[in-house]
């Protein structure tokens, strides 16, 4: 968790950091969960690692990102500085960046088809690193969305266990932007229970407490933190 430095020298990103952070917290005092039960992905897409610093120095360490070569001119200088930073990709990813993403990111959550997961499986049999993993799922059905649909999530996930011999942690989702979100977090924690899975990555800046108070184990807060983002869409854009 951040530390609790005094915020007054640092940026408003910082301090929104500190906000988003008491908020987590008391949703899950109010839910009955332990406040270490619950992730914080800040998402720095579209922001440079100027913006970023800050709220790297007020602690925070787990950030997410959508595009491959983005992530890789920020992160890279800014791991060696930071060099306990857990990255998330996002986005949606191609088979042939696979390579690319397991080499630079630490999770990957949004394996959605069997190609991704065997492009993924033979990038960590050559490079030996192997991120932890997770199947977004297309909770509302949406042809333009990626992720799995919920009916096919039992065959993909035999996919990767079986055939590609991945191991999936858990699931994440981006409900509808015109529908309430609950019932997909909702549908989310029952598919995850029923499969084993302990990890829920749902939830982000517009709806987080809700999506923790239905199980959420990681929300992913940008807007929230760093402010409204230029030319971004609610749906990761292809790597």
């Amino acid at each position: 968790m951040p530390s609790s430095a005094p915020l007054s020298p640092l940026a408003p990103a910082a301090e929104h950091l500190a906000q988003v952070w008491a908020r987590i917290n008391r949703a899950c005092r109010d839910t009955g969960r332990a406040e270490a039960d619950v992730e914080l992905v800040c998402v720095s897409k579209n922001f440079d690692a100027a913006a970023i610093e800050p709220v790297l120095e007020a602690g925070q360490r787990i950030f997410g990102e959508n595009r491959i070569q983005e992530a890789r001119e920020k992160w890279v200088g800014l791991r060696r500085k930071f060099p306990d930073i857990e990255l998330h990709l996002i986005g949606r990813l191609q088979s042939n960046k696979a390579a690319d993403a397991v080499a630079l990111f630490d999770v990957i959550e949004t394996v959605d088809r069997p190609k991704i997961a065997e492009a993924i499986a033979q990038a960590i049999g050559k490079s030996g690193k192997s991120p932890r993993l997770l199947i977004q799922v297309n909770t509302g059905a949406e042809p333009q969305k990626a992720g799995i649909a919920p009916a096919d999530l039992a065959a993909l996930l035999a996919y990767c266990r079986q055939t590609a011999g991945l191991r999936i942690e858990g699931l994440m989702c981006i409900p509808p932007v015109d529908q309430l979100v609950s019932p997909h977090f909702a549908l989310l924690r029952r598919l995850a229970t029923d499969f084993g899975l302990s990890r829920l990555s749902m939830g982000m800046s517009d709806d987080f407490e809700l999506a923790i108070q239905l199980g959420a184990t990681q929300v992913r807060v940008g807007s929230a933190i760093f402010g409204s983002r230029r030319g971004v869409e609610k749906q990761p854009m292809s790597i």
